[in-house]
């Protein structure tokens, strides 16, 4: 079982995520001591979306597709609209979300990050939560839906929206810290 100032993490984004939804898992888990780093579909900065206009932009450490899951301790993905759409279609991205939700390591996902769990066929049977419009789609994808700050089921943590961040923050320190989860299947 890692200790969080031994862990590596990965952020997973493109264009369009929210902007806290990155920043803060970012910082505070750097501040905690974890390396993080993001990985995107393109080598480029990504543009964030923060209150209602695009915002500043964070640096690609690495692209989806070069990403090897056992270089990884966790996988965080950040919500907004438009970047977990834009995610779900791409297949390096979906090959990085399903491989580590098949490895039985950390897996969080807050407000429309769900989405690509959805495309993982990872919530099927499982506790989650998602942001509230698309709580039917993580109904439909066979979710037990709730409406609380943070759900977790066997390592995969779901959150609703920014006002959950610190919760989900602390959340994945300590899933981290508890280790892989070998049962977990997809």
């Amino acid at each position: 079982m890692p200790f969080i100032d031994k862990s590596k993490i990965l952020i997973l984004a493109t264009h369009g995520y929210e902007r806290s939804e990155l920043r803060v898992p970012l910082d505070e888990l750097k501040k905690r001591g974890a390396q993080v780093k993001v990985a995107s579909v393109k080598k480029e900065p990504i543009k964030s979306w923060d209150n209602k206009n695009w915002g500043d932009t964070v640096d690609v450490d690495l692209l989806a597709k070069d990403v090897n899951i056992d270089d990884f301790d966790a996988l965080v993905l950040p919500g907004g609209q438009i970047n977990p759409d834009i995610l779900r279609l791409d297949e390096d991205a979906m090959r990085v979300v399903r491989e580590f939700v098949r490895s039985g390591k950390v897996v969080a996902a807050i407000c429309h990050a769900p989405w690509l769990l959805i495309e993982a066929d990872a919530v099927r049977g499982r506790n989650a939560t998602s942001y509230a419009s698309i709580k039917t789609d993580m109904k439909n994808a066979g979710a037990h839906w709730s409406d609380e700050p943070v759900v977790t089921d066997e390592g995969i943590i779901t959150s609703r929206n920014p006002g959950d961040l610190q919760p989900f923050v602390n959340k994945i320190i300590e899933e981290i810290e508890e280790g892989r989860h070998e049962t977990r299947a997809a």
